[in-house]
């Protein structure tokens, strides 16, 4: 196979893509035969914020989750009962289609849904520089496509280097306001005295060191788009006065008595959780109504590796290098067996590095120590979650080193059969074929 054809073959894209569609039912509790149809993920609660809620005084506000993609799992949601899925109380577990988890007094299972709703091939490969062609970017991109000839506020979650800022560009280049201003303000960077001057701006004299007029963002933002870049960092004392803008249309400077008003779309973007930070009181309750009128969730790179041939063509395109040494199947190969924690940020700088240096793709896939922080997650949540994944590999390497045979790894792990059996449903992995126990 000459390098244009396997080329070709790494960058062919699907005629159609499929949605995978689930049913949630209560099987058990004051709410059985309560159920939902629902795709991507849906929340559960007792509070009326959560998707699916439920009759149970021990079900904590919005207290799991339920995502389908790869595969079907469960989350919890720092709920103060917790999860449990076989009976024993899990951060994230993989589900069998039937398989029952408890939350609270309720017993629920989740059954797919027969036949696959298919979607024609029409979305772009690139919309406004947000490049894919899996299910999930073309998700995305149906709806941004409607979002972005509309004015609602839109809140964009996602990962640390999904490329949020890109999505709210996207938007906005697609818009009727795209030869107008896109402002970027980021929340999470600076001090809450210098964003109140930069959010609302000031008059000359308003504070020492005001030595002339400043047009806040809000302002300068006029006819096009504001981009409040992490919204979730703004402090607490400044959250009424940006809720009080964004009710009433209108700013006023520091220093100032003449309102102004706001012509201008307000999109905010976010890498922690906002609705549980609200129930957690660190945000808002009316503010993050205000903010989430719609809310898109951007899809980590782990979740849409069908993209990569379309991300390394286009982001090595980009810092003006060749993409063909990278655009062969073994190389594409090569970064799929990547997790990628830093999502597309971090692929771009291990492209560059690797073009600039005409130096081999170098992937570290074992060292946890070079994922990012991510600082927007409890400690406690974030240490189950590197057990579990450390639980995770050091089964499935034990499994292959043993063959399947789950005697032995029971007795080389120096742990209970039964506990080796758990860990297997637990994380959904498929012992070698053959396995003896």
């Amino acid at each position: 196979m000459s390098a244009d054809d396997r080329r070709t073959e790494s960058i062919a894209r699907p005629a159609t893509i499929t949605r995978k569609r689930a049913i949630l039912e209560v099987t058990k509790g004051a709410s059985t035969g309560a159920r939902v149809e629902f795709e991507g993920r849906v929340r559960v609660g007792a509070r009326p914020c959560a998707d699916f809620v439920l009759d149970d005084a021990r079900v904590s506000g919005v207290h799991c989750e339920l995502t389908i993609g790869a595969d079907l799992r469960v989350r919890d949601l720092e709920s103060k009962n917790g999860t449990y899925v076989n009976g024993v109380r899990v951060v994230e577990a993989v589900l069998s289609p039937g398989e029952p988890f408890h939350i609270g007094r309720s017993k629920l299972r989740v059954l797919p849904v027969d036949g696959l709703v298919a979607m024609p091939d029409h979305a772009p490969d690139d919309f406004y520089g947000l490049v894919g062609q899996s299910p999930a970017m073309r998700r995305l991109i149906a709806q941004l496509e409607p979002l972005a000839e509309a004015d609602t506020t839109v809140l964009i979650r996602g990962e640390t280097g999904t490329g949020k800022e890109r999505v709210a560009e996207a938007l906005h280049l697609a818009s009727a306001r795209a030869h107008q201003p896109l402002v970027t303000v980021d929340c999470g960077s600076m001090p809450a005295n210098l964003i109140e001057a930069e959010l609302f701006g000031y008059e000359r004299g308003a504070f020492t060191g005001a030595e002339r007029t400043f047009p806040g963002a809000f302002e300068r933002a006029h006819g096009g788009t504001l981009f409040l870049d992490e919204i979730g960092e703004l402090p607490l004392s400044l959250q009424p006065k940006l809720l009080r803008v964004l009710e009433t249309r209108k700013v006023q400077r520091l220093g100032g008595e003449r309102s102004v008003p706001i012509v201008a779309r307000i999109v905010a973007a976010t890498n922690r959780d906002l609705l549980l930070e609200m129930l957690a009181k660190r945000f808002r309750e009316d503010l993050y109504y205000r903010v989430a009128v719609v809310t898109v969730e951007i899809p980590p790179l782990r979740e849409r590796i069908e993209d990569l041939p379309f991300l390394v063509d286009h982001l090595l395109r980009s810092i003006g290098y060749d993409p063909t040494p990278f655009l062969t199947v073994e190389a594409i190969a090569e970064l799929a067996g990547h997790r990628w924690p830093g999502n597309v940020r971090e692929l771009r700088n291990t492209l560059e590095r690797a073009a600039s240096l005409a130096a081999p793709l170098a992937l570290d896939r074992t060292a946890p120590s070079r994922d990012p922080i991510d600082i927007g997650v409890p400690l406690r949540l974030l240490k189950e979650r590197l057990i579990a994944d450390l639980e995770r590999r050091y089964l499935a390497a034990m499994l292959a080193e043993c063959q399947g045979n789950l005697s032995e790894v029971a007795r080389r792990a120096g742990v209970e059969r039964m506990t080796v059996y758990r860990l297997i449903r637990r994380h959904g992995i498929r012992p070698t074929t053959g396995a003896r126990s």
